[in-house]
């Protein structure tokens, strides 16, 4: 059977068991998702799955093109791989004093 079009995919339904904050980013297995408004617990909702997001970041330096990966105990991104799951590219490089690094998010 051929596939069919359903939607762009930018955007995935997800039905959150706990209250999302805009902003706030939502591990689905492997795919990370970020919440782009507010969304009360058990309430149907679409999360950004693609797009341009600033990322809480630690204290290194991360360079333009580099892979960026989500630490979900520490709530940051971060270039370790492993333990973490794949965000997406970094568009803007981040030098260590910065809080944030800006990444295009990949599903």
């Amino acid at each position: 059977m051929e596939a069919v079009f359903v939607h762009a995919g930018h955007i995935v339904n997800h039905t959150p068991t706990t209250a999302l904050a805009a902003g706030q980013v939502v591990v689905l297995g492997e795919l990370v998702a970020v919440a782009t408004y507010p969304v009360e617990a058990n309430q149907t909702c679409g999360l950004a799955v693609q797009g341009v997001f600033d990322f809480a970041k630690g204290s290194t330096a991360i360079a333009l093109g580099a892979l960026v990966y989500w630490d979900d105990a520490a709530n940051i991104a971060t270039t370790t791989a492993t333990g973490n799951k794949l965000i997406g590219k970094v568009i803007r490089a981040a030098a260590a004093s910065d809080s944030r690094v800006r990444v295009l998010l990949t599903p």
